[in-house]
């Protein structure tokens, strides 16, 4: 399949100047990047055309051959073609543009390397996240050889050069007019080798250690939030700095609040007697104590009370959240003969004002069969 042109790759005229050039490459990188991308093929495929477009023509002697030859310049037809790409500059073009991209994954050769991020699941109680608290938690995670100080040899010695690709960690073959390049398979990358490796880590310059760490839980957090330990990573590779353990944290459901942000919200039964002549409740609260809530005479299921300040705290520190009382009323169960009689009594007695929803949604389903029989 032909080439696409490389004007036309980056989305530039001819005439473009360097900075055009700079930042129309600059975005098409940033979105096709493999790491961005890690299970797309085709963004690959595309970092790769964007990277040798913007190669070319950022540099004056490359461009004017690809305008008076095309690709030709480059696969040895065109006079005086002898330009070629390795199979690192499209790497090598993005890191003149960005440095290290990713937290330093492209970092110097035979250098140190950061260590990974480690993730704990932490669940709390809706209680603790109302009070905050310290938790205790115990994770294993590779730390420092202390007997090498990290470097993998034994103590006394010291790695050496490797003497295959002279310490960059990669080595060159060419084919044709491309320069293929490698992670070297003397020192796997490394730049160096070991000769007397560390007993201790077997000359990986880290070991496996559990730690007890104390986390802070500060009050109001919602779930789903996350405290970073910064440092409590994994250690780092060849002297890099150590990664970050994130805290994520999941607040679990309670048996008698629901939380949405700062307010709580809490459902009471109450008894068809306290709905219809009304009376004062205690409603619990997550401070430990209890607020009296009166209920008015003929309260419907549904209705909802707020009391002020009975929620969460914020974590912004801009005081609580409310907790808004929703009633619900129960139907009497279990009734004896004389407790049926005495409502069959009151039935009988009672009149249209006792029950206004009711007479009111009957009353409209009337004049509906009225309306459809007409």
């Amino acid at each position: 399949m032909a080439k696409r042109d490389y004007y036309e790759t980056l989305g530039v005229s001819q005439s473009a100047e360097a900075d055009e050039l700079k930042r129309a490459y600059r975005g098409l990188a940033m979105k096709f990047h493999p790491d961005r991308n890690p299970d797309d093929p085709e963004a690959e495929q595309s970092f790769k055309e964007v990277s040798e477009a913007y190669e070319v023509l950022k540099d004056a002697e490359k461009r004017a051959a690809y305008d008076q030859y095309g690709h030709a310049a480059f696969d040895g037809k065109a006079p005086g073609a002898g330009f070629g790409f390795t199979a690192s500059s499209f790497a090598d073009v993005f890191d003149d543009l960005f440095g290290d991209f990713v937290g330093g994954r492209r970092g110097a050769t035979g250098g140190g390397r950061r260590g990974a991020d480690l993730r704990y699941n932490l669940e709390v109680t809706l209680e603790d996240a109302y009070h905050g608290k310290s938790a205790t938690i115990r994770t294993t995670s590779t730390v420092t050889c202390e007997p090498c100080a990290g470097s993998g040899a034994e103590k006394g010695s010291k790695p050496i050069t490797c003497r295959a690709c002279e310490g960059a960690g990669k080595v060159r073959a060419q084919q044709g007019f491309f320069s293929i390049e490698r992670t070297c398979p003397t020192c796997r990358g490394a730049g160096r080798i070991i000769e007397n490796p560390c007993r201790e880590c077997r000359g990986g310059g880290r070991v496996n250690k559990e730690k007890q760490l104390q986390v802070n839980i500060p009050k109001g957090v919602e779930d789903g939030m996350r405290i970073r330990l910064t440092g409590e990573g994994e250690a780092g590779v060849r002297g890099g700095p150590t990664g970050d353990l994130y805290i994520f944290l999941a607040v679990a459901a309670h048996r008698l609040f629901r939380r949405d942000r700062a307010n709580l919200f809490c459902e009471i039964p109450l008894s068809m007697t306290t709905a219809a002549l009304g009376g004062t409740i205690e409603v619990p609260d997550l401070s430990g104590g209890r607020s009296r809530l009166t209920i008015p005479e003929g309260t419907q299921s549904g209705r909802q009370f707020r009391l002020r300040g009975k929620g969460m705290p914020s974590m912004r520190g801009d005081g609580m959240g409310d907790m808004v009382v929703q009633a619900r009323i129960e139907t009497p169960v279990n009734l004896t003969a004389e407790q049926k009689e005495i409502l069959r009594g009151f039935e009988k007695a009672a009149g249209k004002d006792t029950s206004p929803e009711a007479e009111g949604f009957f009353t409209k389903v009337k004049e509906l069969w009225d309306d459809l029989r007409d």
